[in-house]
């Protein structure tokens, strides 16, 4: 390990540097054009023989050139060279320039081997920025190399302690950081706790390390006691939240950091916006996307696609392509979330169109935008296309299919009706098909009621995915349109012996920033007498204009009015009844649910939407519905 005195000599903490071969000698040679230990005595000897100063020498290349050659006389020779081109005392900072420069290379393990030969020669004595240089590398190696970082990093913090360095508050932050990049979060948290004095930087530190690993509930304890707070330690809790899937205690912690008066960076609004996008909180989005165009953030191109995206995510495919539209720079991203989006919201046609600009306009597609466009091809059944689309990529762009497209293949022959065809296409994959391949072929099994096609592909999700508990709904359904109430009751049992539990449906509506959730048959909320009141109101409205309950989609064997009682208590019904009461007439009504909108919702909001003259968009598991003039934007086909 490395060496906390300056005799004896340690043994080496690194190994040494492999030969390197001699490069060729160039025609002539200046100040700057040498990369060997030979080169910089050539030009060494040319300068002598011109009678000029080796203060012309860039004496931190020279010593690098030197300190990593193999040779030991070559180290001896440049620090010969830094004692007579250069006052004697500045040798220490030339050193620490080549440490500094070597730690933020590409290979800072370079840095540690320099400093190794230093401590070894006992030429210099450290002080706290080479302390920091070598803690610098050791946190840049990381967990990856932890097997040389971290002895490493342990030797520098107990050079720090003997050479009495401890009351350098930055040198200990980096210490706190070496033990945090390099995995050593116990001794991190140790240190952190036993140190006399800490700043921001130092909550910072160990906070964001924590958020690294997924522990947000340490990082929130230690949060909830910092004594000061910055941009960054809010971002970094508001990111974290975000990455751990908690969208809903991002927005909270991001409320309270405007309430505190914290005015957020362009890294905050990026996190917010995805917070927005993934529980769908529209509002605070709109008022994220103000903050930012007023800050003049919407240069920032991760911005941007990040803003397109929170409004795709959102049921605002509009406002989407407007933020699109305008931005001044576009990457593939940026058209691949805007082709992604339409195909989302049953625009497929403009998908397409979408391509067809993009690739005008020079940008090379990726994985990501063939993704859309097999999407778009699927929504709209468009089987042809999205078969050139798929052999395009391979074929013209030099794309290797991912597991995803192949999916998407699946998906578009089984909604086609092409059953067999899609199986045989699963059994001649270059890669083995996981669960979302055989979710789509039981998908295109239900939508066309094949029994037997659904059975072939339980078989396989049993194995690969079997406790989740959607492609069991799914085979009941299909059990359940063909009245096999028998099988539909086997599927239950089988799930309660293998320990599957049916995920609770719930739709969400926002409304003055307020995020209401309904479950089915709701009876807590606060209006639901006036919700039930009003669905009865309507449901009358809905059988006036020819509205028959599709029983089919309750999978429970009982009669019939009492099926029709389960359907009207579903609870993307009472989010629109909701949002029917409480929001002014004209306004768009969006819901988010966590399940696929069943038959029976879906024709019942398409005569809602003529009935009341709105707009109501709801996204669902799979896609975007946006219901208008008594329409759907799938046209029935999802």
């Amino acid at each position: 390990m490395l060496s906390l005195s300056s005799s004896p000599a340690p043994p080496r903490l690194l190994p040494p540097l492999p030969p390197s071969p001699e490069p060729s000698r160039p025609s002539s040679l200046s100040a700057t054009t040498f990369s060997s230990p030979s080169q910089l005595k050539q030009l060494h000897a040319q300068l002598v023989k011109a009678g000029r100063s080796l203060s012309t020498l860039p004496l931190p290349q020279a010593a690098v050139v030197c300190a990593l050659s193999p040779s030991s006389a070559d180290f001896d020779y440049a620090r010969s060279l830094l004692r007579r081109a250069a006052d004697g005392k500045q040798e220490g900072v030339i050193w620490n320039t080549c440490l500094n420069a070597l730690a933020g290379s590409g290979a800072p393990i370079n840095a540690l081997r320099l400093f190794s030969r230093l401590r070894t020669a006992s030429y210099v004595l450290p002080d706290s920025f080479t302390c920091s240089f070598v803690l610098k590398a050791c946190s840049e190696l990381g967990p990856a190399a932890a097997d040389v970082s971290l002895p490493a990093g342990r030797a520098v913090h107990g050079l720090v302690e003997k050479l009495g360095l401890h009351s350098d508050l930055y040198l200990h932050n980096t210490i706190v950081l070496m033990y945090a990049c390099c995995g050593a979060m116990v001794e991190a948290r140790l240190l952190f706790e036993k140190m006399p004095r800490r700043d921001v930087v130092t909550w910072n530190i160990v906070i964001t390390h924590f958020v690294k690993r997924g522990d947000m509930e340490t990082a929130r304890e230690l949060f909830d006691e910092m004594p000061e707070r910055n941009v960054r330690s809010w971002t970094t809790m508001i990111g974290g939240y975000v990455q751990s899937g908690k969208p809903k205690e991002a927005i909270r912690l991001y409320c309270d950091m405007e309430e505190m008066g914290v005015e957020p960076n362009e890294v905050t609004v990026v996190a917010a916006l995805a917070a927005c996008a993934d529980l769908g909180a529209l509002e605070l989005g709109e008022r994220v996307h103000e903050y930012a165009n007023r800050c003049g953030f919407l240069k920032n191109v991760r911005l941007c696609n990040t803003l397109t995206d929170m409004y795709i995510k959102c049921g605002c495919i509009e406002l989407a392509r407007g933020v699109f539209e305008e931005m001044e720079e576009k990457t593939v991203v940026s058209w691949s979330a805007m082709i992604c989006g339409l195909a989302m919201h049953g625009q497929g046609e403009e998908a397409l169109q979408l391509f067809s600009e993009m690739k005008r306009v020079g940008v090379r597609p990726n994985g990501v935008t063939f993704l859309g466009l097999l999407h778009a091809c699927s929504h709209m059944g468009l089987l042809e296309e999205g078969c050139e689309f798929f052999t395009s990529m391979s074929r013209d762009y030099g794309l290797v299919p991912e597991i995803e497209h192949y999916g998407c293949m699946v998906d578009l022959l089984s909604r086609a009706g092409r059953l067999q065809d899609a199986l045989e296409f699963i059994h001649k994959m270059p890669v083995a098909p996981n669960s979302v391949v055989w979710g789509a072929l039981l998908g295109g099994a239900h939508v066309h009621k094949n029994v037997k096609m659904g059975e072939e592909a339980i078989k396989h999700l049993r194995r690969l995915d079997p406790l989740n508990d959607g492609y069991y709904i799914v085979l009941s359904n299909i059990y359940a349109e063909a009245g096999r109430w028998e099988d539909v009751a086997r599927v239950r049992c089988m799930m309660r012996d293998e320990g599957v539990k049916k995920t609770p449906g719930w739709s969400s509506i926002a409304l003055d920033g307020v995020v209401h959730e309904f479950v089915a048959g709701d009876s807590d909320h606060l209006q639901a007498e006036v919700i039930y009141r009003r669905w009865d109101e309507l449901l009358m409205q809905l059988k006036s204009k020819g509205y028959v309950p599709d029983t089919c989609a309750v999978l429970l064997d009982m009669d019939e009015d009492r099926k029709e009682q389960v359907l009207h208590r579903h609870s993307e019904k009472l989010a629109l009844t909701f949002g029917l009461i409480n929001m002014p007439p004209g306004t768009p009504i969006r819901i988010m649910k966590n399940l696929r909108v069943c038959s029976d919702c879906h024709a019942a909001f398409k005569l809602i939407s003529a009935i009341t003259e709105r707009q109501i968009v709801v996204r669902d598991r799979n896609r975007f519905h946006c219901f208008k003039d008594g329409l759907c934007s799938c046209r029935d086909y999802w």
